[in-house]
């Protein structure tokens, strides 16, 4: 298993944003708590990391707060936009040449840094 390190906490971070704010711009709603721990569970295990239950807990919840904020700036709205912000040909994983993606990973790093760094983001 790698280190859940800063960079990891913030890649996680960054998937649970753009999947929320994905399913936003396709349902119109924002993904449901269960969603979102499967999802951080499903990058954990793809990304060879882990880490506990209440910094899942935390980073599901600082995706909420981000997305909230995020969601009034443009994001792709058609099927094709949205699935250009992943490298499908592996699975569901980012695609960080994808300016949005930058944009939102950015987002993280700085909600991560503001909140204290590791383990006390809110």
């Amino acid at each position: 298993m790698k280190p859940f390190d800063d960079e990891a906490r913030a890649e996680l971070l960054c998937f649970l944003v753009v999947g929320q704010l994905f399913a936003f711009a396709r349902e119109g709603a924002w993904l449901r708590t269960d969603h979102l721990i499967e999802s951080a569970q499903i990058w954990l295990s793809s990304n060879g990391a882990e880490c506990d239950w209440l910094e899942r807990a935390r980073l599901v919840e600082a995706s909420r707060v981000i997305a909230g904020q995020e969601s009034v700036n443009h994001f792709p709205k058609d099927d094709s936009d949205l699935h250009a912000l992943f490298n499908l040909k592996t699975g569901w994983f980012l695609d960080y040449r994808s300016p949005v993606v930058q944009r939102i990973h950015a987002l993280c790093v700085t909600h991560l840094m503001a909140a204290g760094g590791p383990g006390r983001h809110t």
